[in-house]
């Protein structure tokens, strides 16, 4: 896996170097393949788009699932994948150590581990302790031999932190020194705190969420603001369950079916996936 691996290792790698890049998340491996079709230069699989497919919350799918997920998607595509890897599964910087070995196993060309505990009476790991999982990410890739590129996510302004500017900007700075090569802190929306971040990390590369309470930014706009990637996260997998949610209302309730007349073409997916499986 290793030899085979690098390459597209690399090739993430140099996409954070310069410019800016999106990173759109498929949920499976259909829309990861439509992805590379479409252009994308990487891709990446997310938590919650995942779970939903399986009928759990977002954080409700276990290790092994995630596992197998993203091996099915770096599988699936040339492109490199960075893994929605959560909170790496586990709390004790040495615990994670051991699920990123797992994950870079997978074929994965990067990971992110983000600070959420999970536990609503404390949300967010104590500082110490999550710059220490960061510092044990770093050591599990470098002892790995195979350079993934490691994110390192503040989770304040999803986990309704009250001051979730001043909190990430801290932690990002921290994981940057603890061995992150990029940085993350999905929900922030306001330009100039965007601005602000990126100055501060420089020149270690940010990543920017959009969803929709951000999402009349542009690649323009963030790109002009600093920004080296975007990512939104499940946002298309939310747009393809609110196509069907409308659709399947409309059946129930008015027994039309006239917004299954919007639908994607069978011919152009058949086409597409022919050969693929």
């Amino acid at each position: 896996m290793k030899n085979a691996q690098l390459p597209t290792v690399t090739k993430f790698r140099e996409l954070h170097e310069s410019g800016c890049f999106v990173l759109p998340n498929p949920w499976d491996v259909g829309t990861a393949i439509y992805l590379e079709h479409l252009g994308f230069k990487a891709l990446a699989t997310t938590s919650a788009g995942f779970a939903f497919s399986r009928g759990k919350p977002d954080g409700g799918v276990s290790l092994d699932e995630v596992l197998r997920h993203v091996g099915e998607i770096a599988a699936a595509t040339a492109l490199p994948v960075n893994a929605d890897f959560l909170n790496g599964f586990a709390n004790e910087p040495e615990a994670v150590a051991t699920n990123v070995k797992l994950c870079i196993a997978q074929g994965v060309s990067g990971l992110s581990i983000e600070d959420n505990t999970g536990n609503s009476t404390a949300p967010l790991y104590q500082k110490k302790l999550a710059v220490d999982r960061i510092r044990a990410a770093r050591n599990a890739i470098d002892v790995s031999g195979i350079p993934v590129v490691l994110t390192g996510r503040c989770e304040a302004w999803l986990v309704g932190s009250p001051d979730p500017f001043r909190v990430a900007l801290d932690r990002l700075i921290s994981y940057a020194e603890a061995g992150a090569d990029c940085l993350y802190a999905p929900g922030v929306r306001e330009p100039n705190e965007i601005k602000q971040i990126v100055k501060a990390i420089a020149p270690k590369p940010i990543n920017v969420l959009v969803s929709g309470f951000n999402c009349q930014l542009t690649v323009c706009q963030l790109a002009d603001l600093g920004v080296r990637r975007i990512s939104v996260g499940s946002g298309l997998a939310l747009a393809a369950w609110g196509a069907f949610l409308r659709a399947a209302q409309t059946i129930q309730k008015d027994g039309s079916f006239n917004l299954l007349a919007e639908n994607a073409a069978s011919a152009e997916l058949n086409g597409r996936f022919r050969g693929k499986s």
